[in-house]
Order: structure tokens, then C-alpha cells, then sequence
């Protein structure tokens, strides 16, 4: 049996996918010259007698190993290759958030007193855009970007509530910290929804809203408060296009003076969120307020030029107005 082993040689791999037989393979005859063998003190390290069957039989197990590798499990996934990199899964499974748009450094969504404690121009003038929103008690959350505001500067202004400097429990949310409600009750059908800046006796009165979220609810709110309501469904721009109006659509009363939109769980504001450019602002003069002289004509309301729900738009002023 081992003169056969000897004897029998091959050149190529073996046919099958199995491991090759002892006949198949062969080890070159020992020279019969050999020099005689070392004594045991003497002995070198143990050589491979036999190259060619070695490196055979890893040429062999090699070809075998590329072959399971490429081939494909039971579930028809394809198996990369040992040269190609190996896409394996995410540590946690579910929505991945890019670090180029989430940061732990981001501002939290609601507007804090740092965005309030600014004077009262500045604040009417970055309210717009801001997102005001609404919960309702059943959880229902109302939501409108302001477009339109006017800026009250206390006790110099001669259409501000607090000129003069008189303070009374109607107007006292004016002298509160900056963020705080001042609601009052006009024409004895409506409410008015003002936010107290830095200055005592300073405010900013919100004027109209794009209506976001919760519009039919809107529609029920205003159709239920209007007077003299002929029936007609209310188009989405005349929703919020005027401070009662907004406040109906929000279903803002007295009971919302001098609270605090910075902690308030009701009412509250949010950044707007991102846009292609900011937007122009038109400065015109406030409405109905004739009777206070040289005030009326003070370019102390501001708007987003082009917005459908503006309440009144000044088109002398829009014309100064620098895009």
C-alpha cells in the first residue's frame, strides 16, 4: 500500500469537491544518497518531508473555503466576498439621526425669557415668524406663525394702555416680567392678547396668524364666538387675520392675563422652524389708535410683506420697505 503512495503521482487538483485521496497525491522519493541520520542530542528541528503534498492540500482547502464563501445562505442573501468589506447592521435598530442635523447643543423648541426680555420694538419685529400654539383641555394643540405684530413702549407712548406711567389691576401684565400675557377686553364683544417686553409698561400686541395645525377646530371656535354670524364657512386666511379674530380662533379669554408664556402649559411659543431666507418686513403705522397724535403715524407695526394673512396691509409703506 505505501509502494502505491509512492508510486502514484498527479499533476492537477482532484475532481471532486472532497478532500483528495492518499492515491491521488504523491511525495518525491527519498535521495538515496542521504547523509546519516543526527543523534538524538544533535537532532534539528523537524522538517515537512513532504512539500508537494502540503501545499497541495492547501491549494485544495483554499479553493474549498472560496467556494462556501460565495456561495449564498438559506435565505437568498448574497455573501460578499473576502475582499469585499462586510456591511453589517446598526447597533440599535430604528430611525438613525444624521449628527449634521442633531446636536445636543440644539435650543429647546419653546422660546425661553431670553427671546422675551428684549425691548419692545426688537420683540414685535422677531415674533414674526415664531410659532404660537395652543393646547386645548381635551389635548387638542392649536397652532399658528405670527405675521403681524405692533409694538407698545410704555409710558411715552400716548396709545400704549400704560401711558403715563398708570398702573392698574387691568393693565398690571404690562408690568410684569418680559414674556408675560396682558389680555384685555375691547368694545365689550372682544379680546386682545398682548406680551409684556423689557420696559415697564411695554408690550407687543399679536395681530393675525397663519393658521398650521388644528384649523377646523379654528373654524368651530370663531363661528361659535362671532357675532351676528350669517352661517358662512369661514375661509382658512380669515381665521386668525386680526388680534380678536386669533384670539377667538385660539380660544384666548381673560382667564389667560398675566400668565407666563415661558412656563404656561396651555399657551406657549416655538421657534419657526427653518426657511429658505428671511422673509421682508414692512413697518407701517399701528391701526385704530387716530387719537393719539404724532403715535398714530409711528411706524410701530410690523408684517411679513406678502403673507395672505395679514390683517391690513399698507402698500405706501410697502414701498420703503428694502427686500
Amino acid at each position: 500500500m505505501l509502494a502505491e503512495v509512492a508510486e502514484g503521482q498527479v499533476d492537477g487538483p482532484a475532481p471532486g469537491p472532497d478532500l483528495p485521496s492518499l492515491g491521488s497525491l504523491s511525495c518525491p522519493a527519498r535521495p538515496r544518497n542521504r547523509p546519516p541520520l543526527r543523534s538524538a542530542g544533535a537532532m534539528a528541528p523537524p522538517r515537512d518531508t513532504c512539500p508537494n503534498l502540503s501545499r497541495k492540500l492547501g491549494l485544495k482547502k483554499q479553493r474549498l473555503l472560496g467556494a462556501e464563501q460565495h456561495q449564498s445562505p438559506p435565505d437568498g442573501t448574497p455573501t460578499p466576498s473576502p475582499r469585499e468589506p462586510r456591511l453589517g447592521l446598526p447597533n440599535t435598530l430604528g430611525p438613525q439621526r444624521s449628527i449634521y442635523f442633531s446636536s445636543p447643543r440644539d435650543p429647546p423648541a419653546r422660546l425661553g425669557l431670553d427671546f422675551f426680555d428684549q425691548p419692545a420694538v426688537p420683540l414685535a419685529r422677531a415674533f414674526l415668524g415664531q410659532v404660537l400654539v395652543r393646547r386645548l383641555d381635551d389635548g387638542t394643540e392649536l397652532r399658528g406663525r405670527i405675521v403681524e405684530t405692533e409694538a407698545y413702549l410704555g409710558p411715552e407712548d400716548e396709545a400704549a394702555h400704560s401711558r403715563g406711567g398708570r398702573q392698574t389691576p387691568r393693565n398690571r401684565g404690562m408690568f410684569m416680567r418680559p414674556g408675560t400675557l396682558y389680555v384685555y377686553f375691547i368694545y365689550g364683544m372682544y379680546f386682545c392678547m398682548n406680551v409684556s417686553s423689557q420696559g415697564d409698561g411695554a408690550c407687543v400686541l399679536l395681530r393675525a396668524l397663519e393658521p398650521l395645525g388644528g384649523l377646523e377646530t379654528m373654524r368651530q371656535l370663531r363661528s361659535t364666538s362671532r357675532k351676528g354670524s350669517t352661517g358662512r364657512a369661514l375661509k382658512d386666511r380669515e381665521l386668525c387675520s386680526g388680534p380678536s379674530k386669533l384670539c377667538q380662533a385660539l380660544a384666548i379669554d381673560k382667564s389667560f392675563d398675566q400668565r407666563d408664556l415661558t412656563t404656561d402649559k396651555a399657551v406657549w411659543l416655538e421657534h419657526s422652524p427653518p426657511g429658505p431666507r428671511e422673509p421682508a418686513v414692512v413697518a407701517a403705522a399701528r391701526v385704530g389708535i387716530g387719537n393719539a397724535g404724532e403715535w398714530a403715524q409711528k411706524p410701530l407695526r410690523f408684517y411679513v410683506q406678502g403673507s395672505p394673512w395679514v390683517s391690513v396691509v399698507d402698500r405706501g409703506a410697502e414701498q420703503d420697505t428694502q427686500v
